[in-house]
């Protein structure tokens, strides 16, 4: 009898409510979620997960918390994934070319970073060496083209060797001889994707440099320093807290914390400076404290053009981490330096000035006095280059290739719940913001909020002819549900009870200047991953629209996984999964390549080893 009624309340919807395509856009096409609200949640959400400093730490105790969380980042996070041969393999470099200059030389090096893929680095000399010097590793920024032979960088350089200190200059991702669009520091993220933490390649890369001075036969390996500016700011400050070997360190307008970048999501960085999992129980804050009692010089700039304003940024990374310097009576030990000459993001005179008095007080050496003009020194892009085997890896290359060398498996339901890390929410709240009832569909438009702080949109439509549906379908869009009017009215005019949703960070639910992927970072690095809050909101949506299994509906690759994880971690919720413009394996995102900010959601730490899209659906059946 169900049947029947069925069968006739569907043959009544296709002869009274045949909906089209513009008319049902015109009922999507109201905004139901601002971006500012989708904006506020994210940030209350993150705030919750921001980790705070230990209160009334002693010495020891801070000792030991500040050994433990070393093993753990190195050990659980930067380099998850990464083969041990690699990480542990000594400093491979080789000389390219001695460049003599007035009392100091630069030796042209190119040195192995993982197989197959190499970088370059100058090493400048002071002339005269007698017994041990000290050394600094000086790391690049976003210093666009030139690379390494920026000109501020190689004053720095050039000043610091004819001190009497051996200085490293290293290349970095993307710019100089590393220059190349596979090297996008975005591509991070898809070394995740393939199960390998993306930001163990750039711990790598500056560590060999480190590994390099600390093996010197000429370097003082109780007084190595690390300096940068900018991205070189955030190497500084990973490697000196991670690596007990750094005696003195000065990052430059380089990182700020989690409560910061909550505050001011612009000032996010690129993706290696929020790896997944960094910041779940440990901020910037901890690794400033970590740096305890070690000296630190932290130089920021008034009114930064770029990021990581100096008074912005004070109150959590010095302020906050002056008690920890004080625990061993070495308070000065912390110092500060607010740059207002030329202010802005730079590594300029005045900065450069702070770091030479600052290096040379703790090495133990005279005062260095004021920089020495070496303005005709300078030497180009060309002059400074090592040269690159010809068939380098890039990241990009390097995803590909691990990829291709690992094991593919097909997981259990249990073990992609760990890999998305899906906590299941409820609906809260589905607040019912607007209503229309002509041409014979009815609609009710919604703004779901979550159990979990974080909420989605959509719009529920039906037949008016069919005053109780049997059957129901949640369709999904990459670009949002007002693209999805050919969809939602085809499952109309079948007599179906139809959402046509926009999940967390998609359509109206996602926040913008910056956008998705600033917030997708960070939620990634507080340890959770967007692809589980997307499939949670989706599960949860699949039981409010009930009775019974729905049908899922899809358009686009992002709204395809997510539907595929959904179900396969809840299939008893789900009838069947549509794809619309979707791919066949997840191995597209590599091929293609799906650049990271088009898909930030995709790119889950360790998804495609054990979950390709055919895995995922095996788990739904």
């Amino acid at each position: 009898m169900s049947r029947l009624l069925a069968t006739a309340s569907l043959f009544c919807a296709l002869a009274a409510a045949q909906s089209d395509p513009q008319q049902i856009r015109r009922l999507l096409e109201p905004r139901l979620v601002g971006p500012d609200l989708v904006a506020f949640q994210l940030r209350e959400y993150l705030l919750r997960k921001a980790p705070p400093l230990p209160a009334n730490p002693t010495p020891d105790g801070w000792t030991a918390e500040s050994r433990r969380l070393r093993r753990h980042l190195l050990d659980d996070v930067v380099f998850h994934g990464w083969p041990r041969e690699w990480v542990e393999a000594p400093p491979r470099f080789e000389e390219r070319g001695v460049i003599p200059a007035s009392g100091y030389r630069m030796r042209k090096l190119r040195y192995e970073i993982v197989p197959g893929f190499w970088s370059s680095a100058v090493l400048y000399e002071p002339e005269h060496l007698d017994g041990k010097a000290p050394a600094i590793l000086n790391v690049n920024g976003h210093v666009g083209a030139p690379g390494k032979a920026v000109e501020y960088k190689q004053k720095r350089c050039i000043n610091q060797a004819r001190r009497g200190i051996v200085s490293l200059n290293l290349e970095w991702f993307s710019f100089g001889e590393l220059s190349s669009r596979e090297n996008l520091h975005w591509y991070a993220a898809h070394l995740d994707l393939v199960g390998a933490n993306g930001v163990g390649l750039f711990y790598l890369a500056m560590r060999k440099g480190l590994d390099y001075l600390a093996q010197h036969p000429h370097v003082d390996s109780t007084r190595l320093g690390v300096t940068g500016l900018s991205g070189g700011g955030w190497q500084t400050i990973v490697l000196s807290a991670l690596d007990e070997r750094v005696s003195v360190s000065v990052p430059v307008a380089g990182y700020a914390s989690l409560r910061s970048r909550i505050e001011r999501p612009a000032d996010t960085g690129d993706i290696e400076q929020n790896p997944s999992d960094f910041l779940e129980s440990q901020d910037f804050t901890h690794l400033t404290a970590m740096r305890a009692p070690r000296p630190t010089l932290l130089i920021y700039n008034a009114e930064d053009d770029c990021c990581f304003r100096a008074p912005l940024v004070r109150p959590y990374i010095f302020d906050q981490v002056q008690p920890f310097f004080a625990l061993y009576g070495k308070v000065a030990n912390l110092a500060w330096h607010e740059n207002t000459d030329p202010g802005t993001h730079n590594y300029q005179l005045d900065n450069r000035q702070q770091s030479y008095r600052f290096f040379a007080r703790h090495f133990g050496r005279p005062d260095p006095g004021p920089e020495i003009p070496v303005d005709g020194e300078i030497k180009t892009v060309e002059e400074l280059a090592a040269g690159l085997p010809v068939n380098n890896l890039t990241i990009l290359g390097l995803a590909r290739q691990l990829a291709d060398s690992r094991p593919h498996s097909s997981g259990t339901r249990d073990q992609i719940g760990r890999t998305v890390r899906y906590r299941p929410v409820e609906v809260a709240k589905a607040w019912a913001l607007n209503n229309s009832k002509n041409k014979g569909v009815e609609s009710l438009s919604y703004r779901f909020d979550f159990d979990n702080g974080l909420s989605a949109a959509g719009v529920a439509l039906h037949s008016i002819a069919v005053a109780h549906p049997v059957h129901a379908t949640i369709v999904l869009d990459d670009k949002g549900r007002k693209a999805a009017g050919e969809a939602v009215s085809d499952r109309v005019n079948r007599g179906e009870r139809v959402l046509a949703a926009d999940l967390l960070l998609t359509g109206d639910a996602a926040p913008e200047n910056p956008g998705a992927s600033a917030y997708t970072q960070m939620l990634a690095a507080v340890g959770d991953r967007p692809l589980g809050l997307e499939a949670a909101q989706l599960i949860a949506l699949a039981r409010w629209l009930g009775p019974g299994p729905v049908r899922v509906e899809t358009s686009g690759i992002r709204t395809q996984v997510i539907a595929r994880v959904a179900a396969a971690l809840e299939p008893a919720l789900f009838r069947e999964v549509i794809v619309r413009n979707g791919m066949s394996s997840l191995r597209h995102l590599l091929d293609a390549p799906v650049e990271y900010q088009d898909a930030p959601d995709l790119f889950c730490l360790g998804l495609f080893p054990q979950f390709d899209l055919d895995a995922l659906a095996v788990l739904h059946r």
